[in-house]
């Protein structure tokens, strides 16, 4: 059973009508801290998969909590990335329905760790307009956008319209010339920023947390898989299931 948040959450007031309900399962303190949204296509490139990733992934590593909104493609990739307790993902639908059905573990793993919200109470389904709010609740949230792939006529272009209306920063990738063409005419327009130096973009954000600093150091000398596990046991299969490293012969190497 999903509960009522029974305080406003300050974010939200920049809505265009504070919703009359907000559900949730999971831990609220996450929207005390630093949020961005990342989100884009349901059916992005390699290209936009690995960015996204990366990028979900480093602003994770500074105490960022990524917010997107549950789908498949850009959405999950950034929840991943970013990690159950370290994400808040934004439904649609009443929050005892799992939708979409094949992200229903994803789901289940945030609402444990993390955090997920829906404007609607349990037994209602996703409709066309319950997509368009909980676009608008995912951007209200976050200090700024990141939309890594969208095409001239996705529905992330909403998104990319409430940010703008709310006067927030909405960056994007550099793409392929006849890819992402609805960032890339927006970008061309002056109304969304590219991302050129991903290193510099990340850390204007701070520094990666001297913990995980140490344990990226640790990475970086190639130890053996073995050692790892004994000393980073439980970090070290996150890290496997994420895809941020691989084992080649024993020893592991960062992706």
């Amino acid at each position: 059973m999903s509960e009522v948040i029974d305080f406003k959450i300050q974010e939200l007031n920049s809505m265009k009508k504070y919703p009359k309900n907000i559900f949730y399962k999971g831990d609220l303190q996450l929207l005390n801290k630093d949020k961005i949204a990342i989100v884009g296509s349901r059916h992005p490139n390699s290209y936009s998969k690995k960015i996204t990733h990366q990028i979900a992934n480093e602003l994770a590593k500074r105490d960022i909590v990524i917010v997107s909104g549950a789908a498949i493609g850009i959405d999950s990739i950034a929840h991943k990335a970013a990690g159950n307790k370290n994400t808040i993902a934004v439904m649609a639908n009443g929050l005892d329905i799992k939708y979409p059905a094949i992200n229903a573990k994803l789901i289940e793993s945030i609402e444990k760790e993390g955090l997920v919200l829906s404007c609607y109470d349990d037994g209602q389904k996703a409709r066309k307009y319950t997509f368009v709010q909980r676009n608008e609740l995912v951007v209200a949230l976050a200090d700024s956008l990141i939309v890594t792939h969208a095409d001239e006529n996705s529905g992330t272009l909403t998104s990319i319209n409430y940010a703008l209306n709310m006067g927030k920063k909405i960056y994007t990738i550099p793409h392929h010339l006849g890819d992402s063409l609805g960032t890339q005419k927006l970008a061309n327009e002056g109304k969304i920023e590219v991302i050129y130096d991903l290193e510099k973009f990340l850390n204007s954000f701070g520094t990666i947390n001297s913990k995980d600093g140490d344990l990226y150091d640790y990475l970086k000398s190639f130890p053996t898989y073995e050692d790892a596990i004994k000393k980073y046991k439980d970090k070290i299969f996150q890290m496997e299931l994420e895809g941020e490293i691989k084992i080649e012969n024993g020893y592991i190497k960062l992706i």
